[in-house]
């Protein structure tokens, strides 16, 4: 844990910063006291005053009704096990520690199953208040109160299509037609079980669909091109600081001037 937070420091991290994290275990390489210390090394270099925040989703066993037509879905959920926020594990396309984080005791968590925030620390209740259903990667949602509280992305080892905040970059693009998409859960209603429908931008397959590398990774690729970021490395992992606004302000410009040709 002491090598994990001298690497934190040196990287940028410090005391009260608001931290969008993006993590892979297996990047890191052996860590003492396994994930829990990883987290304990975050935590200690945010310090009281710091924030974590992290996308979770959710795996949902009956998210496979939303490849089928709309007119079909309401049928096929009748029986479906309702989702539950606090209970469903994160996507495992998010990686192992997104669930670490996610059963910590003191991470709050949104409700929303395509798009489901956990945070932890000063900040959190802050983040993640009234995070909106529909279009929750969008205005008032926890990737824009980030960006407003000044907060920052720590990418550890992740994946170059893993920037979450690029997604409200996708909201912020002046880019005509934008993809959009429409599932359907099964949640808890105030009476009961009850079918309840999310829209919003393409997060899956891209509010464009492009051939080639994924344009999350082009935009990640260009922008640490330039030198904006701080960069250096967590255990055995690559890794980046990045401002949040800048990146999003980045990324929405790109995609503007991309898409909109």
């Amino acid at each position: 844990m002491e090598r994990l937070g001298r690497d934190l420091v040196a990287l940028g991290v410090a005391p009260g910063d608001t931290l969008m994290l993006h993590v892979s275990l297996r990047a890191i390489g052996s860590i003492e006291n396994g994930p829990d210390g990883l987290l304990a090394a975050l935590t200690a270099a945010v310090g009281p005053d710091g924030t974590l925040l992290m996308i979770l989703s959710a795996d949902i066993a009956h998210d496979w009704v939303n490849k089928r037509p709309e007119a079909e879905r309401a049928a096929l959920l009748a029986d479906a096990p309702v989702f539950d926020p606090l209970e469903a594990p994160a996507f495992s396309e998010v990686g192992f520690f997104a669930d670490v984080f996610r059963t910590a005791p003191g991470t709050r968590v949104t409700d929303n199953p395509s798009g489901r925030f956990g945070a932890r620390g000063l900040l959190a209740e802050t983040l993640l208040r009234d995070a909106p259903w529909h279009d929750y990667y969008g205005p008032g949602s926890p990737l824009e109160r980030l960006c407003e509280a000044g907060g920052k992305i720590l990418r550890i080892g992740a994946n170059p299509d893993t920037t979450t905040v690029l997604h409200y970059a996708e909201y912020l693009a002046d880019v005509p037609g934008k993809r959009r998409v429409r599932r359907h859960y099964r949640c808890q209603g105030a009476g009961g079980p009850v079918i309840r429908a999310v829209e919003c931008l393409d997060d899956e397959d891209g509010i464009v669909l492009v051939d080639g590398e994924d344009y999350f990774a082009c935009i990640l690729k260009v922008y640490l091109a330039l030198g904006r970021a701080r960069r250096g490395q967590v255990g055995n992992a690559p890794a980046e600081l990045i401002d949040a606004n800048d990146i999003t302000t980045f990324g929405a410009r790109w995609m503007t001037e991309t898409f909109a040709r």
